[in-house]
């Protein structure tokens, strides 16, 4: 290394690294020591066309020039690094009093804020919430509820059934064979809550329902509740005040109006469809407020009526001694009638802007204290 060292080229070249300034001047020294054109380089080159005792002589001086200037290289490229990293240090302040960047969240589906605010709103009145599975079968989706084997709803082109290993008309009334289906509303759940619980029975079933329809307020998958009470001594004036209250609430106004008109359900006897009064306010329908009174009308919400004789005796319960109401209604309708939406297709598109607008902070519990729908 000592007589490496005594060689100017090397001098100069050790000189010129400990001067580079930046990471570019120090590969511009490596290229020109070092590179395929670099001195170093072509030194070593030299070696083949020498003899072995020449070899012998030169080899190690040129072979020690080379790591000599690799490792000034490298401690100079170090030193830069280093030297970089404390002027930034130096350079940069971070202020920990400034609020944190706002990082993206996600939002509560209208759909959802709304189940939540029927649960918080029918749990006040006594209501426990009943779920069940949406792959039904048709003993409970239909037969059980009283509609018969002729009845329009049976039909392919309103429910979705599963294909069977027999054909479809090999399955007979009464053979004891099931179809299974898609259930088309949340009323086997009050069946299989009948059957499981028995009476008294009071219960909400919220959750998915399917039908082969699609169009600006139909969708083939839609969300619903349903609500019913089994009891002794039940009537029509029970269903409608339950109503009345439970519409106050979710709205959050006091002159919420109903008209019942009679009506027809295979599994309720009387059956009557519910009206309540509304009246158009900039464009949008908003309700309350008597559906007879000037500038007002009436809007079809739900279904209810008094549980058939038969739905309670397929469920084991004797009609004699129990009676009961029950209802329906879209939860996806009373979110589009409360919050002003407009079509029902929008409520499942995923579009990241119609939740921004519409969605609700995860804080946007519902409680009847604060307003089942009050936002943040």
């Amino acid at each position: 290394m000592t007589t490496a060292e005594q060689d100017p080229r090397l001098t100069e070249a050790l000189a010129a690294i400990a001067a580079a300034g930046d990471a570019d001047a120090l590969e511009a020294q490596r290229i020109a020591a070092l590179g395929k054109q670099g001195w170093v380089s072509a030194a070593l080159k030299t070696l083949g066309g020498m003899s072995p005792e020449e070899r012998q002589e030169q080899g190690p001086r040129i072979q020690a020039t080379r790591a000599a200037i690799s490792e000034a290289i490298e401690a100079r490229k170090a030193a830069l690094e280093s030297a970089a990293l404390e002027a930034r240090l130096a350079a940069e302040v971070i202020d920990l009093t400034l609020p944190a960047p706002v990082s993206p969240k996600g939002s509560v589906h209208p759909v959802s804020q709304v189940m939540n605010e029927l649960a918080e709103i029918f749990a006040d009145m006594g209501f426990a919430v009943a779920t069940g599975p949406e792959i039904e079968d048709d003993w409970h989706n239909f037969t059980a509820l009283n509609m018969p084997e002729s009845h329009p709803a049976r039909a392919m082109h309103d429910t979705f059934y599963f294909p069977q290993q027999v054909d479809a008309q090999e399955v007979q009334p009464g053979s004891g064979q099931r179809r299974m289906l898609l259930r088309t509303h949340t009323s086997p759940v009050q069946i299989r809550s009948m059957v499981e619980h028995g009476a008294p029975l009071r219960i909400i079933a919220p959750g998915r329902v399917y039908r082969s329809d699609s169009d600006a307020t139909h969708t083939p998958m839609f969300h619903q509740v349903e609500g019913l009470v089994i009891d002794r001594g039940i009537h029509l004036g029970h269903l409608k005040w339950t109503l009345e209250t439970f519409l106050k609430a979710f709205f959050e106004r006091d002159d919420i109006v109903l008209r019942l008109r009679p009506s027809y359900f295979p599994f309720t006897e009387p059956s009557v469809e519910v009206d309540v009064g509304w009246q158009d306010v900039g464009g949008r329908r908003v309700l309350g407020g008597d559906g007879d009174a000037p500038g007002h009308g009436w809007m079809e919400l739900l279904g209810s009526g008094m549980v058939n004789r038969r739905v309670l005796e397929f469920a084991g319960l004797d009609p004699d001694q129990w009676q009961g109401f029950a209802f329906g209604v879209g939860v996806d309708r009373l979110a589009m009638l409360k919050y002003g939406m407009d079509d029902l297709r929008a409520f499942f598109d995923g579009d990241g802007r119609w939740l921004a607008h519409y969605g609700f902070s995860a804080f946007d519990q519902p409680t009847l204290s604060g307003g089942v729908g009050a936002r943040q």
